[in-house]
């Protein structure tokens, strides 16, 4: 059965699916949980009650990626470039464990303004 979320950040709703790696277990296993909207470049991230180490940790991420960044605790989610980026990539400040990806247009995150209230819960899915 696949895992997932829905992020409600600001105006935004999304539902996230969530891999098979041992972060996305303890993402999954603090749930729900809320915090408050920061933003750099088109990167939206909070800290969240999750502390785990790196795992197969990648500075450059996909386009509605999501990453646990374990220097700051925080849940990110990414969808265009950030100030870190070279080129068209997208590229976190330092390593990030990614740990799912958006369902549906990433795009709708950059109405999230620093400061927004986000919360993240479990999602009933439909088989």
């Amino acid at each position: 059965m696949k895992r997932q979320i829905r992020i409600t950040a600001g105006a935004v709703t999304a539902l996230a699916e969530l891999n098979g790696t041992a972060t996305a277990a303890a993402i999954w296993d603090a749930l729900p949980f809320s915090g408050e909207a920061s933003t750099w470049g088109h990167e939206v991230y909070f800290s969240i009650p999750v502390t785990i180490g790196a795992e197969d940790g990648r500075q450059v991420v996909g386009r509605g990626e999501l990453g646990y960044w374990p220097t700051g605790n925080a849940f990110c989610i990414f969808f265009g470039r950030t100030p870190a980026s070279r080129g068209d990539e997208i590229r976190a400040a330092s390593e990030v464990n990614v740990f799912g990806r958006l369902v549906g247009d990433p795009e709708q995150f950059e109405t999230v303004r620093d400061g927004d209230a986000v919360t993240v819960e479990r999602a009933e899915h439909k088989s």
